[in-house]
């Protein structure tokens, strides 16, 4: 258990120390912060690295695990309408859950955040059973994909104001708790159906469900008006003394784990019922569980209090600072050097990286997703400052982005657009939520822009990259396929094949050799 507790520690130290390193720099080179402000962030800093090693280590040992437990039961129920309501429920629960999220909507100043929080959490939930009915019905990802962001831009045409906003929802819904459950999910329903595809199938659950939370944005933006101003962080940027430092964070822990109980219980009490019904696990595992749900209460609650009392009044102050700077176009480079760093720094990006290696039994490697995604994640924050600062249009950076990533799904084998569109969820996460959009924010108050329209919009191109990037891997793996396939015509030895090889095969592609890209 200390071992474990260990890596959960350092994995937590990896995804914030990045983060606040920059800022420290930042405060030292450039814009100097007050010594009140930079107090909160590094105890903001140091609460949300302990909350985040609680939270991981519960969601390996619950949420993990639950996941793939109710995938399986359901399956093995052969009862489609029972299949429908729990994916719909759970999918609902697990995004309410999702803390990047509850950090965002607090952000939106024209949609309450309940509101934004409950039709989010509706959209995943439906766009859960759809991925699930995907898996079930052999139905291709790449065209599934390509009709619901029609349906998507089509509705943004009437919902304009609120297409960043919804962009930005997507991606933080799949978020540190999300993935692992909905990637546990889809391994349990892959093990139970043994398909040729089955494989495949681990991936594109998120991808799909990130869709459902755009258009529940767009939807609900129809109800609301966009031009409600009013942007104000319930914390001030600055503490005076102990005493309010600590009165502030004690008020921030006691309403985080009022809010996260209100979360976690309704989870719990229906795994209960799954568990009398379906699963009857056994008294260990079944208590292991339980201790994962108690380290995700109160790691959940730790980190939330670290964000929002410490760690997004730091980077809303950064922002406006770097924004009044005569020669703000310094934010163009910088943001390059932060958003590399905060892919890398995902906690949910390891996650999927390393399900990817193990699956593909390591042709594709974690390095080359790691270093792929980083660059791509970079640049996308790079262009939203380049945005900001230019007044350009969000419609001119998402729609050929998305155009692009949507067209070459039909050039690289179908286990790459699963990896590749979930990878772009994935890599919006924890320190998006916590420290860009604030950044942003404060970036577009300075500048004088419009937040809902010019600030939002930053972390659904962060999500937007990693899927041309992965499967711009894709396409060399397709180039690596077709000189094996000249060498076989040739009669030239050719090196064995992996599993991966094999699995694209049944996917209706030729294998490659397992040479580790």
């Amino acid at each position: 258990m200390k071992k474990v507790l260990f890596e959960k520690l350092k994995e937590s130290l990896q995804a914030v120390l990045p983060i606040g390193i920059i800022i420290l720099l930042l405060d030292v080179a450039v814009v100097p912060m007050p010594r009140g402000t930079l107090v909160l962030m590094i105890c903001g800093m140091v609460i949300l690295i302990i909350g985040l090693t609680l939270f991981s280590l519960g969601t390996d040992t619950a949420m993990m695990p639950m996941g793939a437990h109710i995938g399986s039961a359901l399956l093995q129920s052969k009862n489609l309408p029972l299949l429908i309501v729990g994916c719909f429920v759970f999918g609902c629960l697990v995004t309410v859950a999702e803390p990047d999220l509850q950090v965002m909507t607090k952000q939106v100043p024209s949609v309450p955040d309940l509101t934004l929080l409950g039709s989010v959490a509706v959209g995943v939930g439906v766009f859960l059973v759809v991925a699930v009915l995907r898996i079930l019905f052999r139905w291709r990802l790449s065209h599934m994909l390509i009709a619901m962001y029609a349906l998507t831009f089509a509705i943004a045409f009437f919902s304009a104001d609120y297409l960043a906003v919804a962009f930005d929802a997507s991606a933080v819904t799949t978020g540190p708790i999300t993935v692992p459950f909905l990637l546990a999910l889809g391994a349990g329903f892959a093990a139970i159906s043994s398909g040729k595809d089955s494989e495949e199938d681990n991936f594109g659950i998120c991808a799909i469900c990130s869709i459902g939370p755009i258009l529940a944005v767009l939807i609900t933006g129809l109800f609301f008006d966009s031009q409600a101003t009013g942007y104000e962080l319930d914390t001030p940027a600055t503490v005076m003394g102990l005493g309010e430092l600590l009165k502030l964070f004690g008020t921030g822990f006691l309403r985080s784990f009022e809010e996260v109980g209100m979360v976690i219980v309704p989870i719990a009490g229906i795994f209960a019922l799954f568990q009398f019904t379906y699963l009857k696990l056994s008294k260990t595992e079944l208590v292991k569980i339980c201790v994962g749900l108690l380290y995700l209460l109160f790691g959940l609650t730790i980190f939330l209090t670290g964000v929002n009392k410490g760690f997004m009044p730091a980077g809303k102050y950064l922002g406006e600072a770097m924004g009044a700077l005569e020669n703000n176009w310094i934010l163009v480079p910088i943001c390059l050097v932060v958003g590399a760093s905060v892919v890398v720094a995902e906690p949910a990006v390891h996650v999927l990286t390393k399900q990817v290696e193990e699956i593909t039994a390591g042709a594709i490697s974690r390095r080359t997703l790691l270093s792929s995604m980083a660059i791509g994640v970079g640049i996308a924050m790079s262009l939203a400052m380049v945005r900001m600062l230019i007044g350009l249009s969000i419609w001119w950076i998402i729609a050929p982005i998305c155009s692009f990533a949507l067209i070459l799904t039909f050039f690289v084998p179908r286990l790459f657009v699963g990896i590749g569109f979930d990878s772009g969820g994935v890599a919006a996460g924890a320190m998006s939520a916590t420290f860009v959009l604030p950044f942003t924010i404060g970036v577009c108050e300075s500048l004088g822009g419009s937040v809902m329209v010019d600030a939002f919009g930053v972390v659904g191109m962060i999500a937007m990259m990693p899927p041309v990037t992965l499967q711009l891997i894709g396409v060399l793996y397709n180039q690596k396929m077709k000189k094996a396939e000249r060498a076989i015509s040739q009669d030239e030895p050719v090196p064995e094949t992996s599993e991966t090889a094999e699995t694209l095969e049944t996917s209706g592609e030729t294998a490659p050799d397992s040479t580790k890209l």
